[in-house]
């Protein structure tokens, strides 16, 4: 059973802006009360040392993977599976991001590893190997990641003080495996979930459509989760939040771009988001183990039509200009 996907980009984007204001107002406290508001002393010390939060200046996209994952039961030093993938997919110039879901079961070639499903690629050779698979398949260049496990995501949204979801149907579910521990246990209506409740919410997958409901729900509790980010009082708790999640995450973004992407997430529109592959273009198929192989030229086509903002007609003209070029 795939657990959750966590953490996803933009609620990193908001701690992290959230962070670089809080250490903004600190700093510029410090230098405002250096000022000569009271005694004139014939300096301006706040003037020539005037707190600034770094801004992102690139103007090419980022492209991050986020996966989220489990270790229960993880042998210390043996790489987990990455139960959940997402891309998400930064315009700095328009300040407009889309996010990607990758299905775990879709089959693709591993560089260097063979055809596998792509969930396996954090095994077989890291996040540098997920990155360049996630790349190949989508024709991204991905080269940040962010990893999380599930006790991360719990310990978020406690700290928080739970999160609001209206919850579409009643959810059951009884783990044998895990001898109750992780039972799906919610009942249907508008309602506060801690953090046990809200990963049951993102787990449940034991209805029709399965994996592709359950990455529905998961994007509709982050974005209950970054409107809450974005509150006031998230200022305030981020000691704690910061805390309780530390030990859960992992990524290759230096501090100071998590300050600059920070202050860039405070100020971005979502243009959309999807599933990969779409519907329609992939067929499922047997591989010790039911796999979805997609279509990558049209998953690629899919990805090109989104981040440009392409409409029906525009797509349509692309593609055939696209074939007289060739």
């Amino acid at each position: 059973m795939k657990k959750v996907r966590v953490l996803l980009l933009l609620c990193l984007l908001i701690l992290c802006g959230v962070g670089g204001y809080y250490a903004y107002a600190i700093h510029s406290f410090m230098n405002d009360v250096q000022s000569p508001s009271i005694v004139n002393n014939g300096t301006d010390s706040a003037a020539e040392a005037a707190a600034e939060i770094p801004v992102w200046g690139g103007t090419e996209r980022v492209n991050i993977l986020l996966m989220g994952v489990d270790r229960r039961g993880q042998q210390e030093g043996v790489l987990p599976r990455s139960d959940s993938m997402m891309v998400v997919s930064i315009d700095p110039v328009s300040k407009k991001y889309d996010l990607f879901s990758v299905l775990r079961d879709t089959y693709v070639e591993i560089p260097g590893h063979g055809k596998a499903k792509i969930n396996s690629a954090l095994v077989d050779g890291g996040p540098e190997l997920a990155m360049e698979t996630v790349s190949e398949f989508t024709g991204l260049q991905v080269d940040r990641y962010v990893i999380t496990d599930f006790e991360g995501f719990k310990g978020l949204i406690d700290t928080l003080g739970g999160v609001q979801v209206d919850v579409e149907k009643a959810m059951h579910y009884h783990d044998p495996t895990d001898k109750g521990l992780y039972d799906i246990d919610l009942e249907k209506g508008l309602q506060l979930l801690n953090g046990d409740q809200a990963l049951q919410y993102v787990r449940f997958r034991h209805d029709a459509m399965s994996d592709f409901t359950r990455t529905e729900r998961q994007r509709k509790l982050l974005g209950a989760l970054a409107e809450k980010l974005k509150s006031g009082t998230a200022l305030l708790q981020l000691p704690d939040i910061l805390k309780s999640i530390s030990p859960y995450i992992q990524t290759n973004i230096s501090s100071m771009d998590m300050l600059k992407l920070g202050a860039l997430g405070l100020t971005l529109e979502q243009s959309g988001q999807y599933q990969l592959p779409p519907m329609g273009e992939f067929r499922e198929a047997s591989r010790g183990g039911s796999v979805l192989i997609p279509d990558e030229d049209q998953v690629q086509e899919f990805v090109q039509e989104k981040i440009n903002h392409l409409s029906d007609n525009e797509q349509t003209n692309s593609q055939e200009d696209t074939k007289q070029a060739s």
